[in-house]
């Protein structure tokens, strides 16, 4: 199977490399002071958060649409309405990604090309003025 024709579910490890980056990601945003804003925008328990988005990259990846298949279509905007998310916060998310997927160890190609695409979907999820 050529690089081309796997998933991006594949290419970065599948289940494990997911987990390893989705649960690493809420704990740098627990443990960081830099993403105390965001942080808070989540509610007193990070777990409910941590499986949804869990569950969310791996059907966005290629991988078993675990997300669609237990909640529906996504709607990642209407999902995200009654949190208020300004450029402070996309940032913060964005920060907070890049950083998981080093501390994971994703190649920096494979970062930069989700980045984009993670920078796009983060700032489309914006629902309130600066």
């Amino acid at each position: 199977m050529t690089e081309e024709s796997r998933t991006l579910y594949e290419v970065i490890g599948g289940e494990p490399t997911v987990r390893d980056m989705v649960d690493r990601f809420y704990d740098l945003m627990e443990l960081e002071p830099e993403f105390q804003l965001l942080r808070s925008v989540h509610g007193p328990s990070l777990e409910n958060a941590r499986q949804r988005l869990f569950m969310f990259l791996s059907g966005w990846m290629g991988g078993p649409d675990l997300y669609q298949e237990a909640h529906g279509h996504p709607r990642l905007r209407m999902r995200h309405m009654p949190f208020a998310i300004g450029t402070q916060e996309r940032d913060q998310w964005l920060r907070c990604m890049a950083w998981a997927m080093e501390d994971v160890g994703i190649d920096t190609e494979l970062r930069v090309r989700l980045m984009n695409s993670f920078f796009q979907t983060a700032d489309w999820m914006r629902n309130k003025p600066d």
